[in-house]
């Protein structure tokens, strides 16, 4: 298996965009975990499948056309980025992370990644679960109005509007959910490096990631 630095956190804490960023200054291949969550509940939703239905969703996603082509999600070859990003898929893909069987059936493919090249990978269980021999393992966290406020940013709504409240919410229940799923919870593993985003840049991020992976390669 290739190198993989695995980078984990809560929803908005900044886990895409430093993880890409990273993957870009490296040359390496680039994980979005979470997309594939995301892609599985939008893909489930579209084909009218029960989110409950544990048997019948990961049957689904054993064969879901998606690929990831020039920072696009793409589903049945359609570009799905802002879709998957919607709230409501959100709720949705994180009731699917809770599902055994959805996650082992997603689970091949996501370590297929650092079969074919080096990877940075984000999600809530790469350390954990995924990639548990990852030599930099990165553990994110932020305020969750600081997150809110990024997540109203990323839908073009204003601090200020009735939505962010409920944007605030949502994260607030998807951290819950995240951290006490009985399956491949959320969780800061005992060698994982803990970076605070709530008040750094992401080019800053960035360079702690990557100043942590040139250390614990030698």
């Amino acid at each position: 298996m290739y190198p993989v630095i695995a980078i984990d956190g809560p929803s908005a804490s900044g886990k895409g965009t430093i993880a890409s960023r990273v993957a870009n200054a490296l040359g390496w291949a680039y994980l979005d975990s979470g997309a594939l969550y995301r892609v599985s509940a939008l893909y489930a939703k579209q084909n009218g499948v029960d989110i409950s239905d544990e048997k019948s969703v990961s049957q689904l996603v054993r064969n879901m056309p998606v690929s990831f082509l020039d920072g696009q999600v793409r589903l049945n070859n359609q570009d799905v980025s802002l879709d998957i990003r919607r709230e409501e898929i959100g709720m949705l893909a994180s009731r699917i992370a809770a599902l055994p069987e959805v996650r082992q059936a997603l689970l091949q493919l996501q370590r297929d990644f650092a079969v074919k090249s080096p990877v940075v990978a984000d999600g809530r269980d790469m350390a954990s679960v995924v990639f548990p021999e990852a030599q930099l393992k990165v553990f994110l966290q932020a305020d969750a109005h600081i997150r809110a406020l990024r997540r109203a940013k990323q839908l073009g709504l204003a601090s200020d509007e009735e939505q962010f409240e409920k944007i605030l919410h949502d994260i607030e229940k998807r951290d819950y959910a995240d951290y006490n799923r009985a399956v491949s919870p959320l969780v800061k593993v005992e060698s994982a490096y803990t970076l605070d985003t709530s008040n750094i840049t992401i080019e800053e991020a960035v360079k702690k990631v990557i100043e942590w992976y040139q250390q614990v390669k030698k």
